[in-house]
């Protein structure tokens, strides 16, 4: 028969019961461990053993090797036995490590093991063995912050009443109270209320945060590593699920979606693959393929990314297609949009020239020679017109393309009330022209040919530098790099003002339009970026970052898929792809600081209809400017009347009429009136006069009644448009202060002379006179020297060692930087000084001779 050791013998399945108890009764234990067919019947293998006095007691387990262990042991993935019997006929499912696996194999969570009340199946989680009790369990006690469960768990005390049942037995939502807040509150998670407006307000005033979740201005937490708590706290998604409470409100660790697979029942409810996270799931594509609602996937839009296509794109099922807009062809070999017509080329000013570059044959020519300090620029492709600025002359020039080189082609559009125009558009539809104004801070509007003009914004303005139009929607944009940086966007009529970009500025200094693809482009030369925006402000994008391509641009322009920028730095025209900002590739170089520039093409100006000439009344009907209105909707208005600066609409909105000055308590004073502004004192019966702190030359003529200063004249059309009330320049003259020192000096002398005219000496009365001149000698040398220049950060303008010294330019040196001016010559001083000194002599000598 068997061994002391056992044995195992094959038994018929019929005769199985009489052998074993045939076996167990001459003192072997039995054990079923296998099943064998034959030709025959069905039998069994019976493993038989030896009893003695070491078997184990029933409740227990015996390994193979004799070892007793206790059942809890069993298939719980350890080696209790020694021989790895006690788990050698589990099955293959795992628990994690935050849960508890039953003698069954079933997996609960940890928590609920000993808690009093039974999860498993088999009811070993409660076992006595496991838990050690002998009596009734006790429940666990939870901390001041959480609430215990009539099933015994602890749940976070923000999850009672919450709407949600978190309790196995939902003991959480027993007996809550229906909690309202008032229409202007906001409830909180934990049902509390606070007053609406601190909702978002990036402060937490809810307990569980709960005020500030969802907001815009919340921190991102994009990406496969970030977890989104509840209440807006953003998460390392590997604290997910691992057993700690790292959210505020505990929701990165939900015990019922910890450890479970969601897609593992019908894929999660997936199109194509569905991915298992901590928490929940997410649904994924294939390559080619995009999710539309979380779930399915479609085929993907290609014409989504910016550089698809050069100019349209059209998606097709699987596929797409590129075409171009009216104007433009399609290359054959580049697959771009290339323009039809005459071959483009760029002008760009060079302060004393402005040339032009052939961009398909790069030909480079002169078109205008020997300026002064030419900085804005810009063209009408139409009339074959170009208009530049001269900072030097402070005037506005224009002259047809073809005839510019000739100084006598040249005419002088604006010539007063300029101070440093920096930036220059035109309106190529309406026939007016744009300009900022730096020095006195406006945009202003004037006809094409100079005759009428208006300053449209003179509020809020810094540092205006450059501006576009767009005839077509009646809008234009400029460029502030003041103190607050921005780039903004108002009506061509100055109405419907609004700030596009304000934040990640610092010096814009260029901007330009892409009307075809409605794209706003500039240049931060403190930033070293080159960005783009859609023209409501929107989609805002960083093309490139480089100090080596823009350690300082200053003006930009693009085309086709190219946008073209100057830079000072370099001294060079650098380009890239103005949809992805790379191919950077320079144009030109070496030379000599290249300012604003612009692309003469037909096509960067298209065609509209003049909404001021389109009826049976020429100029709208308005009796100064018209000027085209914003296309905000359908019901927008074409354009508007405007008048000139002093002067408004009357009650017909066409007509203007003058506006009645705002009296002061002060006593009249003899005004002065902005008539024409020259360079060079002339012989007219007026005086010109040059401002020391502004270097603006202006000729005044008196009259005696008293008047309201403001900002500029408006210059009278031939066609007698109305007069406005004579203003003055609001910079002060230096002739008035000159005369106020001559009186004050003369009032001293007389006063002096007066007593002491019998008792004093007339060589005491001179050597007061001499005193009073040298004080007010003193005072205008210092004054001269402390108001000659005013520095700023961005670095434009600085006087050069050449020849013309008293020439304003643009640039970077290392020494101090800021408007300069031209300082007032030494020797008209030293003139003006003699003079008065004889003058108050004089005064002392007829004085002193009426007293005698």
């Amino acid at each position: 028969m068997c061994a002391m050791a056992g044995c195992v013998v094959p038994v018929f399945y019929s005769s199985v019961s009489s052998v074993i108890s045939y076996m167990t009764a001459h003192g072997f234990s039995s054990s079923l461990s296998d099943v064998e067919t034959s030709n025959r019947s069905l039998s069994l293998r019976v493993s038989f053993f030896p009893l003695d006095a070491n078997a184990c007691p029933a409740k227990e387990f015996q390994c193979h090797n004799r070892k007793c262990v206790a059942p809890i042991f069993v298939c719980d993935g350890d080696d209790d036995c020694g021989d790895w019997s006690d788990e050698e006929k589990c099955s293959t499912s795992r628990c994690g490590s935050q849960e508890f696996r039953c003698n069954d194999s079933e997996c609960i969570p940890a928590l609920w093991s000993c808690d009093g009340d039974p999860d498993c199946r088999d009811k070993s989680d409660e076992s006595m063995e496991r838990c050690s009790r002998r009596t009734e369990p006790q429940k666990p006690r939870c901390s001041a912050g959480e609430f215990q469960c009539g099933s015994g768990e602890c749940v976070h005390l923000n999850w009672k009443c919450d709407g949600e049942a978190d309790c196995k037995d939902k003991s959480d939502e027993a007996d809550c109270a229906l909690l309202t807040c008032r229409p202007d509150e906001f409830q909180c998670g934990d049902g509390s209320c606070i007053h609406g407006t601190k909702q978002c307000n990036r402060v937490h005033d809810c307990p569980d945060f709960s005020d500030e979740a969802g907001c815009i201005n919340v921190t991102k937490c994009d990406g496969p590593r970030k977890f989104m708590c509840k209440n807006g706290q953003c998460i390392n998604s590997s604290k997910v699920c691992d057993a700690v409470k790292d959210c505020k409100d505990w929701s990165d660790e939900p015990m019922k979606e910890c450890g479970v697979n969601e897609c593992a029942d019908k894929n999660g409810g997936c199109s194509h693959i569905c991915r298992d996270r901590r928490i929940g799931y997410a649904c994924d594509c294939p390559s080619g393929y995009q999710l539309m609602d979380k779930k399915t996937c479609e085929d993907i839009d290609e014409c989504e990314k910016p550089d698809s296509c050069s100019q349209i794109c059209i998606n097709y099922k699987g596929d797409y297609k590129c075409e171009c807009y009216q104007g433009y062809e399609m290359d054959p070999s580049t697959k771009t949009c290339k323009a039809v017509g005459k071959s483009p080329y760029l002008m760009f000013t060079n302060r004393h020239e402005i040339c032009r570059i052939d961009l398909v044959k790069r030909e480079y020519s002169q078109v205008v020679p020997t300026l002064k300090n030419a900085v804005a620029l810009d063209v009408d492709v139409t009339t074959n017109k170009m208009y530049w600025c001269d900072l030097y002359q402070r005037k506005i020039y224009s002259a047809y393309i073809n005839k510019a080189s000739d100084s006598s082609e040249q005419v002088t559009l604006i010539e007063t009330a300029l101070s440093s125009p920096e930036g220059l558009a035109v309106d190529w539809v309406q026939n007016n022209i744009y300009w900022t104004d730096s020095g006195d801070k406006t945009i202003s509007v004037a006809t094409g040919d100079g005759k009428k003009r208006k300053v449209l914004i003179d509020t809020e303005l810094s540092e205006p530098r450059a501006i576009a139009v767009d005839p077509r929607q009646g809008f234009m944009y400029w460029s502030d790099w003041g103190t607050q940086a921005k780039i903004e966007k108002a009506g061509m009529n100055g109405v419907d003002r609004q700030v596009l970009v304000s934040e990640r500025i610092e010096w814009p200094n260029g901007i330009t339009l892409d009307l075809s693809n409605r794209r706003l482009y500039w240049v931060d030369s403190k930033l070293h970026l080159l960005s783009s925006i859609d023209l409501n402000g929107d989609n805002r994008k960083v093309l490139l970052f480089s100090q080596d391509h823009l350690g300082h641009p200053f003006a930009l322009t693009v085309f086709e898929d190219r946008v073209y920028w100057t830079d000072l730095e370099d001294e060079a025209i650098y380009s890239a792809n103005r949809l992805t900002g790379h191919d950077v590739a320079t144009l030109a170089e070496h030379l000599n600081n290249p300012l604003d520039v612009v692309v003469f093409h037909e096509l960067r100006q298209p065609k509209a209809p003049d909404s001021c000439n389109m009826g049976s009344l020429p100029n709208g009907g308005c009796e100064y400017l018209c000027l085209k209105a914003p296309q905000i909707t359908d019901h927008s208005p074409k354009y508007t009347c405007a008048c000139p600066d002093g002067m408004e609409l009357g009650p017909g909105m066409r007509r203007c009429a003058i506006v009645k000055p705002k009296t002061t308590t002060s006593a009249p004073t003899t005004a002065t009136s902005t008539t024409t502004a020259t360079p060079t004192t002339t012989t007219t019966p007026a005086t010109t006069t040059t401002n020391p702190t502004t270097g603006a030359t202006k000729t005044t003529s008196t009259t005696t009644e008293p008047t309201t200063a403001t900002r500029s004249t408006a210059v009278p059309s031939t066609s007698s448009p109305p007069t406005p009330p004579r203003t003055t320049h609001r910079s002060v003259s230096p002739s008035c202060v000159n005369a106020a020192a001559v009186c004050a000096c003369v009032c001293v002398s007389l006063c002096v002379s007066l007593c002491f005219t019998h008792a004093v000496p007339i060589l005491a009365t001179v050597i007061i006179g001499l005193l009073c001149t040298a004080g007010y000698l003193i005072w205008c040398n210092w004054r001269r020297k402390n108001t000659k220049s005013m520095n700023f950060d961005n670095p434009v303008y600085r006087k050069t060692t050449e020849d013309d010294d008293d020439e304003i330019h643009i640039g970077r040196t290392g020494e101090s930087i800021g408007h300069v001016y031209p300082a007032v010559s030494d020797d008209g001083t030293i003139f003006n000084h003699i003079h008065l000194f004889l003058i108050i002599l004089v005064f002392n000598d007829i004085f002193l001779s009426m007293s005698v």
